[in-house]
């Protein structure tokens, strides 16, 4: 147990350097009082202080970089290093779409609000191009100093114009001529052709020309947009010394031939360009008779939101980017010139189209666990037992058979289920189309809001209502994250609940590439509270408390509150106290604060933060006794677990929610404890084999700095390499 070596009162701080690298830090290392005497952190500032957080906008930027590491680590396959890239690019995207847009519109409003860290929206975003503008730079130099010349040692190639022999001159031609010119429409710019509304990240391109027209018109200038029916990026055909695996971007091809949609005049330059609109959409459901129909016209406007980037090649004349600039009402610190590709995540294409298995991670077969293999009854099973399935080393399928006989079940009476994204293609939601069918009570609680899948969950909802379902939307100004499904079923003349909690969508697709827990069970009190929460859900009634679960935004957030505070208790008295969390984002001040308090009482805290955290660990006095670490892998880690130690009789609870404001206030979101010492253990192995992770951890300093974990040559440790070995059966 580790205990803080000093009382508070005999706390003294020492530098960590010959100097100050971030000002904001300065306070700990000469911390004074009107005495001119030095005093701990504690007593020169509570812990609101703004200098013991980390802005959350920086540390996801923080969080963007670490995945592009992953582009450069040679121990990652070469093809997922292009898969990182990628992620990379369109995290950004999001970043500017969502959080960027959400500052600036904040800013223009005038607004003073600040947050944990009392940096003004102006001031975050100044730091914002800053370091926004680094990973842009990094990214292309990623691109084409690294990844371009090791795919082609793999001849994997992308064939640039200059390059193009006779026979793929001739191809490309053809191209342009059959496929790609029958659907552009260039527009040159005067006052009878203003300039032309810019879809949200579509590839365009500014034209630079010279004489005059058929009209005896000279603007000097016209836009053309790529189609978007045609791909981004054209495999060659495997003829006249082509390999397989040979590419041309569309842009080139437009680029090659783009003189012929200006007959009679010259084109002097020729440009990419692509602009990020703001993309957060704005419902006012106090307002609206209907949210769908409100959410369906919404849609509509996030096309063409207001400009937040503007991204332009990088040899782009000044004059023309700062035309552009000034069209999109932009300023010079949104200019994003770039050597390359002015959409890198368009190539993914070629990550998940290249059949090059030996460039790949290996694959696996999520296993499915001895007793739902041995059980060809899924409800016998759970009334002996509690299941608990962790992917994707384990197999989704069981939550899908889970539905699929409750489906087919004569003795089942009613399903209900909390979709938030369930993918276009469900096999969950075809079962659940097939029992409403087949004439049981099927509800289903859809939330309309899950950012960037709003228009999935429209025709979901539609598709479910023609089939018999009710469907309902939520709760006015809450969205519904919970995971759950309730199956009701009669046995022996009377009911019973069977039910599933996951941390993670009901979603096949990402089962497979996210890490999740997910509980089957029939615990009456579980199965009590499950049930409760879809009256709720569904009706206007007030739930009375419920047995086992925590609720947002009701009872999870004083009760996290309540777990921290007792291990503190624990501590102060000598007794065992430990916590570990492992979310994907920590950001809720209360709860930092009482992590903060915890440690200075000798808690031992480990957090495994994936993604933003605004905990700065490490400050003598503070937050000594807290460590932070990210993994970022193969897989995108997504459980988020809670463990308290309790001296010696451990609390654990999974849970839908993340540490911030908006899960614990804005949200439906559910915890459920785990209660069988056996799968307590199995929780707690896991979390060891993450804390011990020297491959794919980076650690968190007080600085607001990432490292990567020191390795060990001799002992490498990969969390998610040995839960596969673990748990999942290799093909």
């Amino acid at each position: 147990m580790l205990r803080a070596a000093r009382t508070r009162e005999s706390i003294s701080v020492s530098p960590t350097s010959s100097h100050c690298h971030d000002k904001r830090l300065c306070f700990l290392e000469t911390v004074t009082i009107r005495t001119g005497q030095s005093l701990d952190p504690m007593d020169a500032a509570d812990l609101k202080h703004p200098e013991f957080y980390i802005n959350r906008q920086l540390s996801l930027l923080e969080f963007n970089a670490r995945v592009l590491e992953q582009a450069k680590d040679e121990r990652v396959p070469l093809l997922d290093r292009l898969r990182f890239l990628c992620i990379s690019s369109t995290n950004l995207d999001e970043f500017f779409e969502i959080r960027v847009a959400g500052l600036k519109q904040a800013f223009e409003m005038g607004s003073t609000q600040v947050g944990a860290d009392n940096r003004a929206p102006n001031e975050v975003l100044r730091s914002i191009s800053v370091r926004a503008h680094e990973l842009v730079e990094e990214q292309y130099r990623v691109l084409n100093d690294i990844l371009i010349p090791t795919l082609a040692i793999e001849n994997i190639r992308f064939i640039r114009r200059g390059e193009w022999n006779a026979s793929q001159q001739q191809w490309v031609r053809n191209y342009f001529e059959d496929a790609l010119l029958p659907v552009l429409s260039p527009m040159g710019l005067d006052p009878a052709h203003p300039f032309p509304r810019i879809l949200n990240k579509s590839l365009n391109f500014i034209v630079q020309l010279e004489g005059k027209d058929a009209f005896g018109r000279n603007s000097g200038m016209a836009v053309v947009q790529a189609p978007r029916s045609l791909p981004r990026l054209i495999r060659l055909p495997e003829t006249d010394g082509n390999g397989p695996n040979d590419f041309v971007f569309l842009s080139s091809i437009i680029h090659a031939f783009v003189g012929e949609l200006f007959p009679g005049m010259r084109v002097k330059g020729c440009y990419q360009f692509r602009v990020t609109r703001n993309s957060d959409l704005y419902v006012d459901e106090e307002e609206v008779d209907d949210l769908l129909v409100a959410m369906e016209g919404e849609l509509q406007s996030r096309r063409y939101g207001d400009a937040v980037r503007l991204e332009v090649a990088a040899n782009c004349p000044q004059h023309m980017a700062s035309f552009l600039l000034e069209e999109f009402e932009l300023g010079e610190e949104d200019l994003y010139q770039v050597n390359g590709p002015v959409n890198l995540n368009r190539l993914m294409t070629v990550a998940d189209n290249v059949n090059r298995p030996d460039l790949t991670y290996p694959g696996f077969t999520p296993a499915i666990p001895a007793e739902i293999a041995r059980s060809s009854d899924i409800f016998t099973l759970l009334r002996s037992q509690t299941v608990l399935l962790h992917h994707p080393f384990e197999s989704f399928a069981p939550v899908i058979d889970f539905v699929r006989q409750a489906a087919k079940d004569p003795n089942v009476l009613a399903i209900k289920q909390t979709l938030y994204r369930s993918g276009p293609e469900s096999a969950i939601v075809d079962a659940l189309v097939a029992a409403a069918r087949a004439g049981k009570e099927v509800t289903t609680v859809i939330e309309l809001r899950a950012r960037f899948d709003e228009e999935a969950n429209i025709q979901l909802a539609n598709r479910l209502q023609d089939a018999g379902a009710h469907v309902v939307y939520g709760v006015v100004g809450h969205k519904t994250h919970a995971k759950m499904i309730l199956v009701v079923r009669r046995e022996e003349g009377h009911l019973r609940n069977y039910i599933h909690l996951g941390t993670g969508n009901y979603h096949s697709r990402t089962a497979r590439l996210y890490t999740d827990y997910g509980l089957l069970t029939s615990d009456p009190a579980i199965g009590e509270d499950v049930h409760r929460i879809f009256l709720q859900l569904t009706s206007l009634g007030r739930v009375a408390r419920l047995n086992k679960l925590l609720e947002s935004p009701f009872t999870l957030y004083e009760h996290l509150l309540h777990l921290i505070s007792r291990e503190q208790e624990h501590a102060k008295a000598g007794r065992e106290a430990r916590i570990i969390i492992k979310v994907n984002s920590l950001v809720e001040t209360r709860i930092i604060q009482a992590l903060y308090a915890a440690s200075t009482d000798g808690v031992s805290i480990d957090l495994i933060v994936r993604g933003m955290c605004c905990l700065r660990p490490g400050i003598p006095g503070v937050s000594e006794n807290i460590r932070v670490r990210s993994i970022i892998g193969r897989f995108l880690e997504h459980t988020r677990v809670f463990y308290f130690r309790n001296n010696g009789k451990p609390d654990v609870y999974l849970s839908s929610a993340d540490l911030m404001e908006r899960n614990f206030f804005r949200r439906v979101e559910v915890a459920f404890p785990i209660e069988s010492k056996a799968l307590q253990q199995q929780v707690l192995e896991d979390l060891d084999n993450y804390l011990a992770d020297n491959t794919q951890a980076w650690i968190l300093d007080r600085e607001g700095q990432y490292h990567r974990a020191l390795s060990d040559p001799d002992n490498p440790r990969s969390s998610q390499t040995e839960l596969l070995a673990r748990l999942a059966e290799h093909s």
